[in-house]
């Protein structure tokens, strides 16, 4: 009994300490701006959760710069069409290139739709951005059986990538490498992997799951470009830690916490557009042409982080088990 509420209990102390450190830094320290990005006309990129938050601007800043951007997300039932068609509308203004797709990151099989969708343009891949997450979701299950955060930080986006590198890879070249960047957390510094016990079936916490999560999607950003490098193809992999910014990610906060949070957020959290200028700088930037150390960006700098992230025999142990989950070994 003293071990289950252990258990539960350290995992919350230890994020909401993290939180804090990680706001304190934010309220005292000098916040990134994005510099300015050169021009992307030709280039094609793909956005996960795209309509909201980071993603979107995100999105805005790339179509702003010519991109042509896929938005990969899951229809909002409480959007009607016509708000729908209006928002698309006003995406598309000034012949800015954008399509929406259907991605639930919670169904592998929609991850596969997706991507074949999408190849059936036949079109470049030049940048993937896995932006799309939740946190603090009660517990349960996702279509595949994972468990959510799992499920939908980190596997899903695992097998889009996983099924888009061939495009990744034929679009890059010499000085204009493709590029995928995924959006960790600070919380990965808490996070655990329980190889044996992925799905959380041994006991629960949605602080421990999403830390867990969180660390997974940074150890594969660093396997993969490790595998990249080696084998020489143009494609860098960056994970980046945007801050806490006030957007709809918190809303599975415990009540009285989640109406403190929304009070203070909007005087003390990042706006979703200075969350999102790391995003874009280690999607756009030519000083990261060709980056061979990939690595791990907050605050339009890179950070290290903590020993186990670099432990070679966890990031091959991950990178294989993830492979089986989602059906690609």
């Amino acid at each position: 009994m003293l071990s289950s509420i252990r258990c539960y209990l350290l995992p919350v102390f230890k994020l909401y300490l993290l939180g804090l450190k990680v706001l304190l830094v934010q309220l005292f320290g000098r916040s990134f701006r994005l510099p300015v990005m050169p021009r992307q006309d030709g280039k094609v990129a793909i956005v996960t959760g795209g309509v909201r938050g980071i993603g979107y601007e995100v999105v805005r800043h790339m179509v702003k710069l010519g991109a042509h951007v896929f938005i990969g997300t899951v229809p909002n039932i409480t959007d009607s069409q016509s708000g729908q068609d209006a928002r698309k509308a006003r995406w598309q203004e000034n012949g800015k290139k954008i399509e929406f797709r259907k991605l639930d990151l919670a169904s592998l099989q929609s991850v596969r739709q997706f991507v074949q969708s999408f190849k059936e343009r036949d079109l470049p891949l030049n940048i993937l951005v896995n932006n799309a997450g939740v946190m603090l979701v009660p517990e349960g299950r996702t279509e595949d059986g994972f468990e959510q955060h799992l499920g939908v930080n980190y596997l899903g986006h695992c097998l889009l990538t996983w099924l888009l590198l061939d495009r990744l890879k034929d679009s890059g070249k010499c000085g204009h490498f493709s590029r995928v960047v995924s959006v960790s957390s600070s919380a990965h510094r808490i996070g655990k992997i329980r190889l044996n016990d992925l799905n959380s079936c041994q006991w629960y916490s949605a602080h421990a799951a999403y830390c867990q999560s969180k660390l997974a999607l940074l150890l594969f950003s660093s396997h993969l470009h490790q595998e990249l490098q080696r084998g020489g193809f143009p494609v860098s992999s960056f994970a980046v830690d945007p801050g806490m910014v006030d957007t709809a990610l918190y809303q599975y906060l415990w009540t009285p916490l989640r109406l403190a949070q929304s009070t203070i957020a909007r005087f003390l959290f990042k706006t979703p557009a200075e969350g999102a200028a790391t995003v874009l700088y280690a999607a756009l930037s030519p000083a990261l042409e060709g980056e061979c150390e990939g690595g791990y960006w907050a605050n339009g700098c890179r950070e290290m982080t903590t020993p186990v992230t670099f432990d070679p025999e966890l990031q091959l142990s991950l990178w294989e088990t993830s492979l089986r989950l989602v059906g690609l070994q």
